[in-house]
């Protein structure tokens, strides 16, 4: 792929633009009304249902992380198996790179956001928490959770598929990220805005530069004529 500068240009911008409308106002403005009216709508549900409670515990267990890289894996299983050996190691060496490329972008938006804030579950008084409700290991709270880490390598997963895999497969990663970062958010673990602002600023700004210009293919390259080939590959 040749780089697209205008359109990289663009969406940094309107990266810059989502983080800004969130960071500059006084309390973050009307953005800090939408995080704390989804953080009470399902924070409240908690004193009701017994079944509500377990849910999120379970959903929000480090054991649930597994299923999302499951989804995942399999949504790149179902490409993988069409594929002959040529394709098959391609598909592998865009998972690296992926994996590469979410690792790196993840460390410079924690280094790089001037920002740091706990939870909505440890920011309000009286509010109930899964933990204190079941006696089980869960993910309830986090004294900084901006930006959305988990949320944020859903995003990148989501970006690469697109390019690589075509709309559907985009489209799917989409839904998969969705299903699996949400839960954070309705058990108080991160703001709404931990994702919608702080993971997709991160998105908006780094992935651009890896998938909009030639360095994801040429990495891909590297990787291709680097790694070991395996012996049936080689025939």
């Amino acid at each position: 792929m040749k780089t697209r500068l205008p359109l990289v240009l663009l969406l940094n911008i309107a990266g810059l633009a989502l983080f800004m409308s969130w960071y500059l106002p006084a309390n973050h403005g009307a953005w800090f009304g939408l995080d704390s009216g989804i953080f009470h709508f399902f924070n409240q549900g908690l004193a009701d249902s017994r079944a509500y409670v377990w849910f999120l515990a379970i959903t929000n267990n480090r054991a649930f992380d597994g299923c999302s890289l499951l989804a995942m894996g399999c949504l790149m299983l179902s490409f993988w198996l069409k594929e002959d050996a040529q394709g098959r190691r391609r598909i592998i060496i865009i998972g690296l790179v992926m994996l590469l490329a979410a690792v790196i972008i993840n460390q410079l938006a924690q280094h790089l956001m001037p920002v740091k804030r706990a939870s909505p579950s440890l920011f309000f008084p009286d509010v109930y928490r899964v933990s204190d409700l079941l006696h089980i290991s869960t993910k309830d709270a986090s004294k900084d959770s901006f930006p959305g880490d988990h949320g944020m390598m859903l995003l990148i997963f989501s970006t690469f598929m697109w390019r690589y895999f075509g709309l559907r497969a985009f489209i799917i990663a989409l839904i998969i990220s969705v299903v699996f970062a949400f839960p954070r958010v309705m058990i108080g673990a991160h703001w709404f805005t931990d994702i919608a602002v702080g993971s997709l600023t991160a998105v908006l700004i780094g992935i651009p530069w890896i998938l909009l210009t030639p360095l994801s293919d040429k990495t891909i390259a590297l990787f291709d004529r680097y790694l070991p080939t395996t012996k049936s590959h080689k025939k």
